[in-house]
């Protein structure tokens, strides 16, 4: 097939130009004039599955003939001949034993690093690990370089990084990982075939040498009587000069062709060497490939722009079938992109995106669905969010912490639970039953007891006793699970998520397993599960972390037969695919090249020292798919102009792209306003996409609702005549229409319930502790407070908090109590009161926080509060609580209390600044208060008065009803819009 030749036969495919075609074409006719089996003969390794799929479909495609050996790079070690060497163990076991040797580290020393950190450490260790397989460093190398100046954070690092010397050298007893076995198999096959080359040709094709055992396979190929060597994307236009600067990694390595001139290194030979595979299969647009080309010189040598771009020939023909788009935001561009996704199915072309931004593929897809069009995703979806793996994680967060609300609805809801007895229905009934009980003032960790008492209900449903039994036995009392091996971990885990998905008293599964999805997820877990010996001993949380880990390395792909002519790609499966239309989105730096993630063990200088790769090969191999991409027949370019957040900063190769066109000439400007126009178009379509038919909504008026007199409250408690005042459209949405908030489904430690423990704290309190000396009376009163804060504040951190609070306030409150006694006598504690206006047919009730009777035989009416305490001019105008209880008190309205005039009123303040805000009652105050309710409540009962929306709002202060009212689309400064209801 290959003439003799004294160098290596070194081919190539330019940017643009399908590679597999261009491939197999090549082959066909270098074998056209040989006999049929000639083409058997040739032994044709590839880099990825993908590729091999790919080469077969075109084989079958055409004429009949004898396919080549296609092979994976990655299959070298399967054959016969490499029997004897051990067999590689999985990635998870290599991770699972360095997780252990982390974690013993980090218990003899555990300043060295934080322990929830260990398993991202086994991760980078385990990468480094690969790494210098595929380079072929040894551990020794790293700790013969000269740090002087880094000493302490290197002897950090060397204290895991000697964790990893057991695997390395002839002598180790561990067995080989897939990277070191991959390395002992190239360089066997590299010694024999020194020894005896084989005679039937060698090819590799499609591979950049960017891995160490990867190049050396490719240099033992190279060398070869009948070996060759077929790079992608290789650029013949660029200049030998730039080849040339190539020499000092630090200067080029994030360069697309760096890769290349490494290889043509070791190879010694030079970029002339390289000739043209396939002369037929060219790249589409070869004006193009020298546009791009000459953006990507590396920075040093970019003053090239300044001569040659002047010279530049055919910038109208490299751009006439380029697009760029420029979206104000993300939707924007996701909504662009799928447009002109429509318009290719439309005009029937091949469309593929290719962007490595998910969040941005998932847009797209989404913007698709409104014309029914599913594009074939190849990256599929990531495993745990699937529902097998959202299952899979909320059954591992139940062990080893208190069961929440939230936590236990979520598995309940999940459609995954209760799948496998028939009574899913039932099974909904009764999670929304108990989610009512749960927002209804539930308790924030339900344990079984709780569900247990609930389950009774009013009617005693047999059916629902039974699915609160199975509920309380298999999703409460795990938060004490202690330290187990993860074997364990894992048996307990597979248990109850098995037991959950199948239902009261089912056996099996359920539809856990099932599906693709259910089906990946089950191999994961098989997985785990046959390497659970090598994980040790962990916690609940450890565990939890691991599982969750070991999914997201996991992807699931649609089962959905997708629309064949629309496609989203990944920069890996762009390389080995064709397409009419080639989409290159979210052309911004961060995303498109994804910045290097940061070292924890080396920095650049270190990492050249060694021999290892530089943070810029990823960024560097992004560069070469871009290339290779952005040479196809015809391109859109995309990106938005601000996220979420801030403005974003275009990519660096659109960067220079736009830059270089922009002023090598008047051609190249007028180019680059062209590629903006046909841009624009896609947005200008985007934007009449999302504008709604006739017109945007005006925004809501300020609603002033004016209900039938009849249906108006006809009960108000004192707090609530507060709120009528300040914002009276909450009380009709509370009081005419029945709506009524409801409780967070996740409880937290807040401030309505802490004034609520305050209350009940004192309330024992002052009925308890009469006549105590200072120092009895704090000891008692922090007593009381512990045992009211065990009873009522499940939050360990808060009960501290709140008690520590307290305690702060507790002498001046006893100073303060001292003084109150000698004044009168504590006469009731939250007792309830009303009072009936029967002109109004109208009830004020009040529940009084203390009632005392002083001993000129006047009332005194105290209320404890937390937070910001009332100003006078807030009493006087809005805030009436306490005067309206002088009313009621007055007119002896509060049980089993007789009427009394009312002295005083205040307002103990128990917040970080605490004081006593006393106001002076005069009859007369109390007369205006009762006649001034009057007032209000009889305006209310008029029809034309109506509940206007956040009246008079305490500044800061949201309302339960905003939404409700649409606050936001107007403001108080609008006139309020009555309008009839009922």
């Amino acid at each position: 097939m290959f003439e003799p030749s004294a160098t290596p036969r070194l081919f190539a495919q330019a940017p643009g130009a399908d590679f597999p075609a261009a491939l197999v074409n090549g082959l066909i006719a270098r074998t056209r004039h040989l006999p049929p089996e000639a083409l058997a003969r040739v032994e044709l390794y590839v880099n990825t599955r993908r590729m091999q799929r790919r080469i077969m479909a075109l084989f079958d495609s055409g004429p009949p003939l004898l396919l080549p050996r296609i092979r994976l790079i990655t299959d070298l070690g399967h054959d016969a001949a490499f029997a004897d060497l051990p067999a590689a163990v999985s990635p998870l076991r290599r991770r699972l034993e360095l997780s252990q040797l982390v974690s013993r580290l980090i218990d003899a020393e555990p300043d060295i690093a934080p322990r929830a950190a260990t398993y991202d450490l086994a991760d980078s260790l385990a990468r480094l690990m690969d790494e210098m397989r595929g380079e072929g460093v040894e551990p020794a190398a790293l700790a013969a370089l000269d740090i002087a100046d880094q000493s302490g954070h290197w002897q950090r690092s060397l204290r895991f990084i000697r964790l990893v010397e057991r695997y390395f050298g002839k002598d180790s007893d561990e067995l080989p990982d897939v990277e070191a076995r991959q390395r002992r198999v190239i360089e066997r096959l590299e010694a024999r075939w020194d020894a005896a080359p084989p005679s039937h040709p060698v090819i590799v094709a499609g591979s950049t040498g960017s891995r160490g055992a990867t190049a050396l396979f490719m240099r033992a190929v190279a060398r070869l009587p009948q070996g060759a060597l077929i790079l992608p994307g290789f650029d013949f236009d660029l200049p030998a000069a730039v080849w040339d600067g190539f020499d000092d990694p630090r200067a080029g390595e994030d360069h697309p062709q760096y890769r290349f001139a490494r290889l043509l290194r070791a190879l010694r030979a030079s970029p002339g060497d390289v000739k043209l595979w396939d002369s037929d299969a060219r790249a589409p647009n070869p004006a193009r490939g020298r546009l791009v080309s000459l953006a990507l010189r590396p920075a040093p040598v970019t003053d090239q722009w300044q001569h040659e771009g002047r010279r530049f020939r055919g910038v109208a023909e490299a751009t006439a079938r380029m697009s760029l788009i420029e979206a104000p935001s993300p939707r924007a561009e996701a909504v662009a992109v799928a447009i002109r996704l429509r318009k290719a199915v439309e005009d029937g072309q091949s469309a593929a995106l290719i962007t490595p931004d998910r969040s941005l593929t998932r847009q797209v897809t989404a913007a698709l669905d409104r014309w029914g069009i599913e594009p074939d995703d190849s990256a599929g979806h990531p495993l745990p969010q699937t529902a097998p793996g959202r299952f899979l994680r909320h059954v591992a967060g139940l062990f080893g912490s208190r069961l929440t609300s939230d936590a236990l609805l979520a598995l309940l809801k999940h459609p995954l639970t209760n799948t496998g007895t028939g009574a899913r229905g039932d099974h909904l009934r009764w999670t929304r039953d108990l989610e009512l009980e749960l927002l209804r003032g539930g308790p924030p960790f339900p344990s079984a007891a709780d569900l247990r008492r609930w389950a009774p209900g009013r009617n005693g449903d047999a059916g629902r006793l039974v699915w609160a039994e199975w509920v309380a036995g298999l999703v409460c009392g795990h938060e004490e699970t202690g330290p187990r091996t993860l074997a364990e971990h894992l048996a307990a885990h597979r248990r109850i998520a098995e037991a959950l998905a199948a239902g009261p008293g089912a056996t099996g599964s359920g539809e856990l397993w099932e599906r693709n999805a259910g089906r990946e997820a089950l191999g994961v877990v098989d997985a785990l599960a046959h390497e659970a010996a090598h994980g040790g001993t962990m916690t609940a949380s450890d565990y939890a972390d691991l599982f969750a880990s070991v999914l997201n390395t996991a992807e699931v792909r649609d089962p959905v037969t997708p629309h064949p002519g629309v496609m989203i790609w990944g920069t890996l499966e762009a390389r080995v695919q064709g397409a009419d239309l080639v989409i290159l989105a979210g052309l911004n730096d961060g995303i498109w090249p994804e910045l290097p993630a940061p070292d924890p063990w080396m920095n650049r200088a270190m990492r050249h020292a060694a021999g290892m790769l530089l943070p810029e090969r990823r960024i560097g191999l992004s560069a070469h798919d871009f290339q290779q991409a952005v040479g196809a027949r015809e391109v859109v370019l995309s990106r938005a102009i601000r996220d979420a957040e801030n403005e974003t900063v275009a990519s660096r190769w659109l960067n220079r792209l736009v830059n270089l066109l922009g002023g090598m000439s008047p051609q190249g400007a007028e180019a680059l306003g062209a590629m903006r126009a046909r841009g624009q178009h896609w947005l200008a379509l985007a934007e009449l996409v999302n504008r709604r038919i006739g017109g945007p909504l005006p925004p809501a008026p300020r609603p002033s609702p004016r209900p039938p007199v009849a249906a108006r409250p006809k009960r108000l408690s004192v707090t609530r005549i507060t709120r009528l005042i300040r914002d009276p459209y909450a009380i009709y949405a509370e009081a005419v229409l029945g709506l009524r908030p409801l409780d967070p489904l996740h409880q937290t430690p807040d401030a309505p319930l802490r004034g609520t423990i305050l209350h009940h704290t004192l309330d024992r309190f002052i009925t308890e502790a009469p006549d105590e000396s200072p120092d009895t009376a704090r000891l008692h009163l922090l007593s009381i407070a512990d045992e009211v804060l065990e009873a009522e504040a499940p939050w360990p951190a808060a009960r501290h908090l709140w008690r520590a609070k307290l305690e702060r306030v507790a002498d001046w409150f006893i100073a303060g109590e001292a003084v109150r006694r000698a004044a009168g006598r504590n006469l009731a504690n939250e007792r309830k009161g009303g009072l009936h206006l029967p002109e109004l047919e109208f009830t004020l009730s009040a529940e009084a926080d203390r009632i005392d009777l002083l001993n000129d035989g006047s009332l005194a009416i105290y209320d404890y509060k937390t937070g910001t305490l009332p100003t006078g001019v807030e009493q006087e105008h809005y805030d009436k609580q306490l005067l309206l209880e002088a009313v009621i008190a007055e007119a002896g309205g509060f049980h089993d209390l007789d009427s009394a005039p009312v002295s005083q009123v205040g307002y103990i303040g128990l917040g970080s600044t605490p004081r006593l805000v006393p106001v002076q009652v005069k009859q007369s105050l109390v007369r205006d208060t009762r006649d001034g309710l009057a007032a209000l409540i009889g305006r209310y009962r008029e029809r034309d008065q109506g509940y206007t929306a956040r009246r008079a709002p305490k500044k800061g202060q949201d309302s339960d009803y905003d939404h409700l009212s649409r606050h936001g689309e107007w403001d108080e400064t609008q006139y309020p819009e009555p309008g009839e209801v009922g």
